[in-house]
Order: C-alpha cells, then sequence, then structure tokens
C-alpha cells in the first residue's frame, strides 16, 4: 500500500520534531510547515535545515495567511499538529482552529491529527482551574473537526516520560532527586509513561490504520503503567541509594498553588488529577476506542527502568 504524504504543523518542537522523523523513518513522503515568522529563531530554522537534509520537504505557510495554509495542506493526505499546549512553554491550541478551516475548504486530508498526545480532554470535563483551560481548548478544536466531517484520529500519549520519569514526578526539576522525594499520597496511584520517540512510532502508525479512523488511541504500554513509588523505586535500585520520602496529602498538594504563578498552577492542577484521581488508568479503554500497543505489538518500547538508565 502506497504511504500516505504527511505534513507535520510544529516540527520543531519537542514532540513534532520526533514525529518527523518517526514519518521519514517509517517511509512516508514528509512534509514540514515552515512559518515566515519564524524570523531570527536560528535553533528552528537549523532543526528545520536537517529535516531537508534527511528527506523532509519544507512547505512555507501562516496561520496569518490562510490561503497559503490551505496551499500546504493540498499536497499531502495527512495532517499531525503539535503545536504546544502547556504553559511553561508556548500555548497555541486555538491557533488550530485556523487550521481546520483550511483543511475544510481544501477538501483533500485522509486524516488529521490535531495537538493532543498528553490526557484525554473527553475525560476530563471535572478538572480544576486554571488547568482544565488546556482541555477544554482541546474540545472546541475537536468540536470544529466533528462538526466540519474531518476524517480524524485523536491520540492521548500520557505521561512524557522525560517530564514524569527522571525527577520522580517532582514538580519544578527535570533531572533525578539526590536526597528527598516528595510522595503524592502513598505514591501508589498508577500512571502511564512513555517514551517520547516510542508516542512519535505508535502516532505515525495510526494514520494509514483503518481500525484508528475517527477513533481515540491510547498509548498505554502494559509495562509502564506504573506508581510515583514504583518508579522511586527503581531510581533507588539502578543507584543503590534510598530517598528520604515526605508524604503530601491532597488538601496540602493543592493548597501549594497559593502564590504560584499562572503556568504553576496548571501544572499542580494537572499533577493532581495524575497523581491523586488517577485520570490515566481509573477507567477501561472502551469499544470505540483503541490502544496503540495491542495493535502494533512490532513497536519495542521504551521500559522506564531502561530509560532511567540514561540519567545515571
Amino acid at each position: 500500500m502506497e504511504k500516505s504524504k504527511v505534513l507535520v504543523v510544529g516540527g520543531t518542537g519537542y514532540i513534532g520534531r520526533r514525529i518527523v522523523q518517526a514519518s521519514l523513518a517509517q517511509g512516508h513522503p514528509t512534509f514540514v510547515l515552515q512559518r515566515p515568522e519564524i524570523g531570527l529563531d536560528i535553533d528552528k530554522l537549523q532543526i528545520l535545515l536537517s529535516f531537508k537534509a534527511e528527506g523532509a520537504t519544507l512547505v512555507e505557510a501562516s496561520f496569518t495567511d490562510h490561503k497559503s495554509l490551505v496551499e500546504a495542506v493540498k499536497k499531502v493526505d495527512v495532517v499531525i499538529c503539535t503545536m504546544s499546549g502547556v504553559h511553561f512553554r508556548s500555548h497555541n491550541l486555538l491557533m488550530q482552529l485556523k487550521l481546520v478551516e483550511a483543511i475544510k475548504e481544501a477538501g483533500n486530508v485522509k486524516r488529521f491529527l490535531p495537538s493532543e498526545f498528553g490526557m484525554d480532554p473527553a475525560r476530563m470535563g471535572d478538572a480544576l482551574e486554571p488547568g482544565r483551560v488546556t482541555f477544554d481548548e482541546k474540545m472546541v478544536v475537536r468540536k470544529a473537526i466533528e462538526e466540519a466531517n474531518i476524517p480524524h484520529t485523536y491520540v492521548s500519549a500520557n505521561c512524557f516520560a522525560a517530564y514524569f520519569v527522571p525527577n520522580c514526578s517532582q514538580l519544578g526539576t527535570l533531572t533525578p532527586p539526590k536526597e528527598k522525594v516528595f510522595l503524592y499520597g502513598y505514591g501508589n496511584v498508577k500512571a502511564v509513561f512513555v517514551d517520547e520517540d516510542d508516542v512519535a512510532a505508535y502516532t505515525i502508525k495510526t494514520i494509514d490504520d483503518p481500525r484508528t479512523l475517527n477513533k481515540t488511541v491510547y498509548i498505554r504500554p502494559q509495562e509502564n503503567i506504573l506508581s510515583q513509588g514504583q518508579i522511586i523505586e527503581m531510581w533507588e535500585k539502578l543507584t543503590g541509594k534510598e530517598l528520604d520520602k515526605s508524604i503530601i496529602s491532597a488538601e496540602d498538594f493543592l493548597a501549594s498553588m497559593k502564590g504560584m504563578d499562572y503556568a504553576a498552577q496548571v501544572g499542580v492542577g494537572h499533577f493532581y488529577h495524575i497523581y491523586y484521581e488517577g485520570c490515566l488508568t481509573n477507567f477501561e479503554i472502551g469499544e470505540d476506542e483503541e490502544e496503540a500497543s495491542k495493535l502494533y505489538p512490532e513497536i519495542q518500547y521504551i521500559r522506564m527502568d531502561e530509560y532511567l538508565k540514561r540519567y545515571l
């Protein structure tokens, strides 16, 4: 079967660059949106040029120029958007509505994957303020996609490993704790952690798969369904050093939001849902949904004990 042509929007971002590389690796003709607003951002330009050297095609278009977006979309079969939705970086989720309009007008796209890749927003209707804005905006985009009858797949990738695993899920740092670690509750609520390259590989697998059309695909590898306590135990075993643990109750954790800036409050809210409510694992995947590691057992996903070894 001929491989679909793929356009990645947000290809220089954290997950976007991995999506581009996975698309190329799986043999898809790969196009990457280059926005003229790049200006003097030399890092983004160098990333784009590296994609070009690997075989990708750069397509110039702007979100302020509807016609250019339509022309870009017309070149491909599949559009994947990876624009950031996290508040400590940039937060551009609703810009996707312009992309939806372009896809609708072009009329040729066989599959659109909007920027999701985290918790399933459809299950976060009771999320706390201010963090719920992320989920609310993703649902606005979903509504626009479905009202326009655009074929789609929503990818729920749960926790990107680099943000949650080496730091033993400590807020405000990305590196492993040296002496002390805070436990959320008793550290026994299960979450799901996925290597970012695996997220990209699974995502590209879905785009030509009829089983994932108009569905949510959860990336929930069985051996990476772990509690915070299990992650800490893995790190202690690798280092041979026991960490000093302090338990934080749900009430104290939420109270810690007071005085924090907006982005930090968003982070605390999301951590609360993951580590106290268990929002990533407190439901069964339904009949109209799919789980990626079962669909694509050929992908040898990274286990978190192996992932942690790079931080030794």
